[in-house]
């Protein structure tokens, strides 16, 4: 942040009725936007979660990492993110953009990682399987000649590396531990003899907003270089295995190929293998607390990834 960066002393009255732990990190944005000239008008939280995303403006959007203890430090994340999403920006894909009256970060300051994006305005129509399976071909598309430095299959190595701290600290038994580590290191092997590309990384429906604007993708900070069944897997598996909608499935499959994407049935079985061997060794990280609905959904992944060990 400039040193002479001017600070915010007041707060939009939306902002007063947070709970006093988002008070820094919303004055980390508001400061950081103001810095930079940018005018902020109000402060609505869109969500809360491990990071923060607020609405600071019309048009302004920051994203802020709150979970400074958690896994991932420092802003390498962040920094990949917003190379990708600028490189596909600038090209025309269909996502989310960086704003663009601000440096495009990451932006550090007051002990957070932040970077702000465009806002755009969601439509209630959901979007068709159809739409999903283009606009990710759209996304690979482009992505094939990004310039960014990306590690091979993050995702994948970083959470057999995770297996170890839910380890130590007993958040899974033995049995569920040594399941998720077979099928981690068993997909490694196999995806390793797939061509590669760079992908998206976490492409599932919560990161795909249907907008005024279009379909769009968003929340890149998870992209690596793998085979494209990766993120085709990523965003079939819901539909296809959780919650045996074949049919929608099939057609984001099909679009994707009908725009021009090959995907190979092996890559696809063994990706939605890896996907659930993921997702579930992100749960207690994820969900410290479930619900009743994720605890079910965690219990489903688990019997569903011992079936395929048979």
């Amino acid at each position: 942040m400039p040193a002479d960066a001017p600070a915010v002393t007041a707060f939009p009255s939306a902002a007063r009725t947070i709970m006093n732990e988002l008070d820094l990190p919303i004055r980390a944005a508001l400061e950081t936007a103001a810095g930079h000239g940018v005018r902020t008008d109000r402060c609505d939280i869109l969500q809360n979660g491990h990071t923060l995303v607020l609405r600071l403006s019309e048009t302004l959007v920051a994203r802020v990492v709150t979970d400074r203890d958690g896994p991932r430090q420092g802003g390498a994340w962040y920094a990949r993110e917003t190379g990708v999403a600028r490189h596909l920006a600038e090209r025309g894909a269909p996502v989310i953009p960086v704003h663009p009256e601000l440096p495009p970060g990451p932006h550090e300051h007051l002990g957070y990682t932040l970077n702000f994006w465009q806002y755009v305005t969601r439509v209630a129509e959901e979007p068709s399987p159809e739409a999903v399976g283009r606009t990710l071909h759209e996304c690979h598309t482009v992505l094939r000649d990004c310039p960014e430095p990306l590690p091979e299959m993050a995702i994948l190595t970083e959470t057999l590396a995770l297996l170890e701290t839910l380890e130590k600290q007993a958040l899974f038994p033995p049995e569920i531990l040594e399941l998720l580590r077979g099928h981690l290191e068993e997909s490694l092997e196999i995806l390793a003899t797939h061509p590669r590309q760079p992908l998206h990384g976490d492409a599932h429906e919560g990161n795909l907003m249907n907008t005024t604007l279009g379909l769009l993708w968003t929340d890149w900070e998870d992209t690596f270089l793998g085979p494209v069944e990766w993120d085709v897997a990523s965003i079939i598996w819901n539909p296809k295995v959780l919650e045996g909608n074949e049919d929608t499935a099939s057609r984001i499959v099909t679009a994707y190929r009908a725009a021009g994407g090959a995907v190979d049935e092996a890559a696809l079985q063994q990706c939605l293998v890896a996907r659930a061997a993921v997702m579930s060794a992100w749960y207690p990280i994820l969900y410290p607390q479930p619900d009743e609905s994720r605890r079910r959904k965690l219990a489903f992944r688990l019997e569903w990834l011992r079936k395929m060990k048979k």
